[in-house]
């Protein structure tokens, strides 16, 4: 009998203890059973930008150990037509706020690209603002003669952009020979981010392939420049045939409807696979293709223009002619010589002189047939581009077909390179109905990846 009124009290004393560590538990501990040692990150990008811009940074930041939910961007409309500088402040506020509560932490790091220096300045300019930020890097923006509200900042400069620009008192690196959209997605940018944030250089600046080529993906599709959702549409995912870019299954791999938000998955995708986004609306298709993926992505931007309206209402379309829109968030180069880049659309080079000289810092080429007059002038940028930051425009005529009945087959060989391919391919849509947008990485590494067939894909 004392034996069991010995345990049944025991029994007792443990259960009591176990209800009082439940009562004491912080409110956020179930996100995380120990603390990650570094500050939650949020990207705030420049103009005419979004998220994209630190998409291979933060595949980076989680090749180094960073949990995916660690790494946040701040988008917005950068045109400021449904936005205040105000209303951007205001929700940062709340995203950080968010990332304090979430995480348990005091303050942030925040990085702020072009024109996101500008809202980087103005926003630290307050101090009950500045208190919540331990870190900032300041990108290839606005220099200034003190600590942006006396927050400790890293200052990267472009190597080909104005010399001497500084912020006094920042830790200021200039990286040779990149241009100003490079500077803030380059490997050589997130060391300095890195070390920077933690105190010690990263174990490596390459993305690291997902060991068992299973990856999870998502982002959200937005109308440019606005970065709003494309209400109402729909976004079907394919994988297709790479060597052709035709559809593997007429059945989408996943279905997701986007709402004002713009949020999609996480998508289920296997590494080396190549895969085909679809946003659907009544009047158009816009099809993105972007390339096989290796590590878990959560910041894929699908760009588009409203129906009638944006950019897409500047390019000619017609039933016989395909439109593409080419993406890379690093610099076109055509003017520099052995350093160029060179874009092939069915054997013909499409980054020149005049096309993509360096001071236009293009990361989009627009290809259409312009006059829908089936003659290509490659020899001068269309005129309409010579005013748009980012954006350039060539008159290349692609025949098409609905259904579509070829592939149009594109070769990039990017600068300091040492002459390494990214090649693609894709149906040749007609541009009455449809658009074709394909992205290019930014980086270039060869890696060994399996794929979903059980072959290896390497680049």
């Amino acid at each position: 009998m004392k034996k069991l009124a010995y345990y049944s009290m025991t029994a007792t004393l443990v259960l009591m203890l176990i209800g009082l560590c439940f009562l004491s538990t912080p409110a956020n501990a179930n996100h995380y059973k120990h603390k990650f040692p570094y500050n939650p990150i949020i990207f705030v990008h420049g103009g005419s930008g979004s998220g994209a811009q630190f998409e291979s940074q933060a595949m980076r930041f989680t090749s180094n150990g960073y949990p995916q939910d660690y790494i946040n961007v701040h988008e917005y409309d950068s045109s400021f037509s449904i936005n205040t500088m105000e209303d951007v402040w205001n929700r940062l506020d709340q995203l950080i706020a968010d990332l304090q509560q979430k995480f348990g932490v005091d303050q942030v790091d925040i990085l702020g690209h072009s024109l996101g220096t500008t809202v980087m300045h103005g926003y630290l300019a307050f101090p009950n603002r500045a208190a919540n930020v331990a870190h900032y890097v300041n990108i290839d923006g606005r220099t200034a003669t003190a600590l942006p509200g006396g927050v400790p900042t890293l200052a990267i400069w472009a190597g080909r952009g104005t010399p001497g620009r500084m912020i006094v008192g920042a830790t200021n690196v200039t990286v040779p020979n990149q241009t100003h959209v490079q500077s803030a997605t380059s490997a050589e940018s997130f060391f300095e981010m890195y070390k920077f944030f933690t105190g010690h250089d990263p174990e490596t600046t390459e993305i690291l392939p997902e060991p068992r080529g299973e990856l999870r993906i998502a982002g959200r599709a937005v109308l440019f420049p606005q970065n709003v959702g494309v209400t109402g549409s729909t976004l079907e995912i394919y994988k297709v045939n790479g060597d052709t870019g035709f559809r593997i299954h007429k059945k989408p791999e996943a279905v997701y409807p986007i709402d004002e938000s713009g949020n999609w998955g996480p998508f289920k995708a296997k590494a080396g696979e190549y895969y085909e986004f679809n946003i659907v609306r009544p009047e158009l298709n816009h099809h993105f293709y972007p390339e096989p993926f290796i590590r878990d992505d959560y910041l894929i931007r699908l760009n588009t223009s409203p129906i009638g309206g944006g950019i897409g209402a500047l390019l000619d379309k017609s039933d016989h002619q395909s439109n593409l829109v080419l993406i890379r968030y690093k610099e076109f180069w055509g003017d520099q010589g052995i350093q160029n880049d060179i874009l092939a659309v069915d054997g013909v080079n499409l980054v020149n002189a005049a096309t993509c000289p360096i001071t236009k810092r293009a990361t989009t080429i627009f290809a259409y047939d312009k006059g829908t007059d089936g003659i290509s002038d490659i020899s001068q940028m269309i005129p309409i581009f010579a005013t748009i930051s980012f954006l350039t425009g060539v008159d290349f005529y692609i025949p098409a077909m609905n259904p579509p009945d070829e592939r149009i087959r594109l070769v990039l060989i990017p600068r300091s390179g040492d002459g390494q391919m990214q090649m693609m391919n894709v149906p040749n849509w007609p541009s009455s109905t449809n658009s074709i947008s394909v992205i290019f990485n930014d980086f270039l590494q060869r890696e060994n990846i399996p794929c979903g067939n059980g072959a290896r894909f390497w680049w």
